[in-house]
């Protein structure tokens, strides 16, 4: 009998979302697909439920009075939630050639990263949260400062679905800058490969929380940028530069995977040293993984 070892498919798997027809309706859908099975999230400004009434003091804010129960009962009662959200939420997103990606992966890196980024802002948004956004690569190729209106909500969306992948990457240039630009304490959340200069990427990493920010890093992989199983000759193309070479995989296959796990230790070590939350994902990993470590982090905050 044939054993089938593939990884079942669920509803947030990113090759069954990618197939939508919008942004918007990935977005929605990876949302909606967190919150099935969920009754009473654990975590802070995932859902805003009504909890109870308690008696109207002076002072407290008139929007809240029940007016139903004042009609039925001529007292003034307000209503209290278990979740009132006000957080300032920053999502910067990789939008280099080299996120432009894809080989054992259904999508490439750069799209399973908008899709996340979108998700987030939708998410954020619908919790009444602001959220801001930035696409750079060598440079800032767009800037949105946080707001938190559905109208927003579109226009980042758009921003999102409009990404034209380009230049080189110039992580840390455009971290410190956009660090800069954040005048208010609040979430950072970095969606990138993280593929240039490890020192001062961190560097600018600490440069967030200098300024008193949580950090939440997503680093994005395609499968097989962690164990360079090609089974070929190949002729490798940098994404970037365009520089060719031609080899056999296999003579450096194992150069390769001590180099890259020398990299992706380091950046993880210092993250977690820094108290920066840190996430490896391959494009091959349900959604729900990134939203769950955003929630862990948000829970932290109120």
């Amino acid at each position: 009998m044939a054993v089938d070892n593939k990884k079942p498919i669920t509803r947030l798997d990113p090759t069954l979302i990618s197939k939508l027809n919008s942004l918007e309706l990935k977005a929605k859908a990876v949302v909606e697909g967190v919150k099935v099975g969920l009754h009473r999230s654990p975590y802070h400004g995932f859902s805003v439920e009504f909890s109870e009434h308690k008696a109207y003091m002076q002072g407290d804010p008139i929007k809240n009075i029940d007016w139903k129960v004042f009609g039925k009962s001529d007292k003034l009662f307000i209503k209290q939630y278990e979740e009132e959200t006000n957080l300032i939420g920053n999502i910067l997103l990789d939008v280099s050639a080299s996120m432009d990606y894809k080989e054992k992966g259904e999508i490439t890196k750069l799209e399973y990263a908008s899709i996340l980024a979108a998700s987030l802002s939708y998410l954020m948004i619908t919790q009444q949260d602001s959220v801001g956004l930035s696409l750079y690569s060598d440079r800032i190729e767009n800037y949105f400062p946080p707001k938190s209106t559905r109208v927003y909500l579109q226009t980042l969306l758009k921003a999102i679905d409009n990404i034209q992948p380009s230049n080189k990457t110039e992580t840390a240039l455009c971290l410190n800058s956009i660090a800069e630009k954040i005048k208010k304490r609040g979430i950072v959340i970095i969606i990138s490969d993280f593929f240039d200069d490890i020192e001062p990427i961190l560097t600018a990493l600490k440069h967030f929380k200098y300024k008193k920010n949580e950090v939440l890093v997503f680093q994005i992989l395609d499968p097989i940028e962690k164990d360079f199983a090609f089974s070929s000759d190949a002729i490798f193309v940098d994404k970037e530069t365009k520089e060719e070479m031609t080899t056999q995989p296999h003579q450096i296959q194992k150069s390769y995977q001590l180099a890259m796990k020398a990299f992706l230790d380091k950046l993880k070590s210092e993250c977690l040293n820094n108290k920066i939350e840190y996430n490896q994902i391959d494009t091959s990993t349900p959604f729900d993984k990134a939203l769950f470590a955003y929630f862990k982090k948000r829970s932290l905050l109120n």
